[in-house]
């Protein structure tokens, strides 16, 4: 009697239990990015995954929503109580106590919660659509390929046939004329060539003239193509070489946020923008081992990404499955993109400090950084986005204005800048077309 007692007591605290956890309701996209904020330093965003902190892969399914509150908002205060779970997780991770989150609201929590308990789901549904999105782009390249080759076909067909057309008319008025078939006259191209234009020109000098001009007009072209293929040597604008690890500023800065001096720190204080080290990097990717995130660009996959990470682990010497560094390291050797000769001086602190404001304005940019190297957010592979001669930066000097209200122009410029008054003041005005700014 007492064990069928126990057995309907049991049965019926967990179907409350049930209930309780399946009235975890909140915010899915916002709980992922709380989590994000407060979670990934222990836990993996992988929930299946443990770290420094357990898996929290169906946590929902074995604690009930009001102790799971209780966990995250004081998890201390709760073992001082006497739970014995708590106790228990306490000790079973070396006594290492979790940070409290006293500062998140009960909705806070409950999104957190309600994203680990529907991120699964709403996993399987993001793979079914990129494999959806991913069989529709194969059938719409194969579709687009087909018309390509057709075209294509006809272009090929078209030369073909009016070359074909140009060779019987040239031949029908040859036969016409017998003069053009004597010994003498065989042995002659420019007679054969004079003949040939005579036949359609004649005697006007009208006709000649135009032909002369037209003659004269391709010339020019020729030695104007010339000259414009030899200033562009060594002009590398869309130069974008394949790096080491396949790194995608599209989803670090443009999808994810992160500020370009966070990797590029010494870009504002320094003459050059500097590479930054794969510490870097691990700073994030100690915890975010698999990319999950919805971007995948064309042609790529989600196992290729993952593959760029365990490239990261490998230069550092980083063990994922007993997080330990092995002190065997591995340097990237990074292909440098913007590469200034040795004769040019080009300062990023001084553009990004003295003359962030006015650049943006002038380029009509959100950061001053795009004005140089183009919208590098929105790039997956970084690209050299402008030719970078010395005809550029002029022309940037002569229509960029300087800030009147900057502390460096007040300072050195006080008097131009009275002078000058409500006046527009452009880089060149104060020395920005001087040969020894640049070349010293």
């Amino acid at each position: 009697m007492k064990n069928f007692l126990f057995s309907i007591f049991f049965s019926f605290s967990t179907f409350i239990f049930l209930i309780e956890a399946k009235n975890i309701e909140g915010d899915f996209e916002n709980g992922k990015k709380i989590f994000k904020q407060n979670c990934t330093s222990c836990h993996s965003l992988d929930l299946e995954k443990k770290m420094i902190g357990p898996a929290l892969y169906g946590v929902t399914e074995k604690r009930n929503r009001e102790w799971l509150h209780k966990w995250i908002v004081d998890n201390k205060s709760l073992r001082n109580s006497g739970d014995l779970d708590a106790i228990s997780i306490y000790k079973e991770y070396g006594n290492v106590e979790m940070n409290s989150f006293n500062q998140l609201s009960e909705k806070q929590i409950d999104d957190i919660l309600y994203f680990i308990k529907k991120s699964k789901t709403q996993e399987n549904k993001q793979k079914k659509e990129n494999k959806q999105e991913f069989y529709n782009n194969i059938e719409l390249e194969k579709n687009q390929f087909l018309i390509k080759i057709i075209f294509f076909g006809l272009f090929i067909f078209s030369i073909i046939l009016l070359w074909i057309l140009y060779k019987i008319y040239i031949l029908t008025h040859l036969l016409s004329n017998d003069f053009l078939f004597t010994k003498k006259n065989k042995k002659n191209f420019w007679i054969l060539t004079y003949l040939f234009l005579y036949r359609f020109l004649g005697d006007k000098k009208k006709n000649w003239y135009f032909l002369s001009s037209f003659i004269g007009f391709f010339f020019i072209l020729g030695i104007y193509g010339i000259w414009t293929f030899l200033m562009q040597i060594d002009i590398n604008k869309g130069y974008k070489p394949d790096q080491p690890i396949y790194f995608s500023h599209k989803i670090h800065s443009g999808i994810n946020g992160i500020d370009c001096q966070y990797c590029h720190n010494s870009a504002k204080y320094s003459k050059v923008s500097g590479i930054p080290s794969a510490n870097i990097c691990m700073n994030c990717h100690i915890t975010i081992n698999e990319y999950k995130g919805d971007y995948i660009e064309k042609g790529k996959s989600r196992e290729e990404y993952n593959k760029e990470i365990q490239k990261i682990y490998h230069s550092v010497g980083w063990d994922p499955e007993v997080r330990k560094y092995s002190k065997k390291t591995h340097p990237i050797q990074w292909i440098r993109i913007h590469n200034m000769p040795d004769f040019v001086y080009f300062d990023h602190s001084q553009h990004i400090i003295t003359g962030e404001k006015m650049i943006k304005k002038s380029k009509k940019v959100d950061l001053s950084c795009n004005a140089c190297h183009g919208k590098v957010q929105n790039m997956d592979q970084v690209e050299m986005a402008n030719n970078f001669t010395m005809e550029w930066c002029i022309s940037c000097h002569k229509n960029t204005e300087i800030d009147t209200e900057n502390q460096y122009y007040k300072e050195y410029f006080p008097d131009f800048i009275k002078q000058k008054k409500e006046k527009k003041i452009t880089v060149d005005m104060i020395g920005g077309l001087e040969c020894a700014k640049c070349h010293y």
